[in-house]
């Protein structure tokens, strides 16, 4: 079975062009699934509705939550279909097995006083600037300005940058490529950045739009840590990511007017239906707002 997940995961990269951390993900659910294998001693080519219920109740043993049972079904399905593909199995036998249902879980995001507080951090006495101040000002920046992933940002080109337009091409999930925009503030501290960066690489050459001094292309988990660090600098007590500024991007633009399915664009969401849990969001605002400031008291 190793020599199949191996298989399977080596399709993603090459012919799906799935993302690393996406591959990673499914081996480590495929490994779940394989532990059970070897524990109940099952072939997992003939393995039956019998068995698929049993290694269910072994996942609600260890005590899994919904969330990462759908995740790991979700995986094996789609190893199962790679399997009957390459005419392995005669049939999927993961496809008749229903993922559990979710909570619905609102994004976390930042208030406009809270994203203030990020972006203006250079300016609190007790932060100390560096050569690095430039770049991680402009990390901040692009990631409420474009709603960008992690890992889109990090693989920003300087080729990928509009001057003129003030846009970015980045490349989303699935390899699909998008316009993103930023305003004038952010363009002020790019161009700060680029004289900095020159510095960061001294004789070293990179096409890579965020740089270190050290290894040349930025992380997305060094990204999270200078953010951590910064939240610390300015005493914000929720937990931020860089997806906490993606989710506040859009947040923000659908409470100042945008219609969802420009928001749906810039965020490179293929459905509509991922885009509107962010009005959700709004409309719980909304209603908070409401019952704050309603006199009329009657229950």
């Amino acid at each position: 079975m190793e020599g199949k997940i191996d298989s399977f995961l080596t399709n993603l990269k090459i012919e799906k062009n799935y993302s690393d951390a996406t591959i990673k993900t499914y081996r480590n659910e495929l490994y779940k699934y394989y532990e059970y294998i070897i524990l109940k001693k099952v072939d997992y080519l003939t393995i039956n509705k019998d068995g698929v219920r049993d290694y269910l109740k072994y996942l609600d043993q260890l005590h899994y939550k919904n969330r990462s049972i759908s995740t790991n079904i979700s995986a094996i399905r789609s190893f199962y279909g790679y399997l009957v593909l390459h005419d392995v199995v005669g049939k999927n036998i993961f496809n008749g097995i229903r993922n559990p249902k979710l909570e619905k879980t609102l994004p976390n995001f930042l208030s406009e006083i809270d994203v203030s507080k990020i972006l203006e951090f250079s300016s609190y006495s007790n932060y100390k600037k560096s050569i690095y101040t430039s770049r991680d000002e402009l990390i901040l920046n692009l990631l409420y300005d474009t709603g960008c992933r992690c890992q889109e940002l990090v693989s920003i080109c300087l080729d990928d940058i509009d001057f003129k337009e003030k846009s970015i091409k980045v490349l989303g999930k699935g390899s699909k490529e998008r316009v993103v925009f930023y305003g004038e503030n952010t363009d002020e501290v790019l161009k700060r950045y680029l004289v900095d960066r020159k510095t960061l690489l001294g004789n070293k050459k990179s096409e890579s739009l965020l740089v270190t001094k050290e290894s040349g292309r930025m992380t997305s988990r060094r990204v999270a840590q200078i953010i951590d660090d910064i939240v610390l600098l300015v005493s914000i007590k929720h937990h931020v990511t860089p997806h906490t500024l993606r989710h506040t991007f859009a947040t923000h633009l659908l409470n100042n007017g945008a219609d969802l399915r420009s928001v749906q664009t810039l965020l490179g969401h293929s459905s509509l239906g991922t885009t509107q849990i962010y009005t959700h969001v709004s409309n719980e605002r909304l209603r908070s707002a409401y019952l704050k400031a309603h006199l009329d008291k009657r229950k």
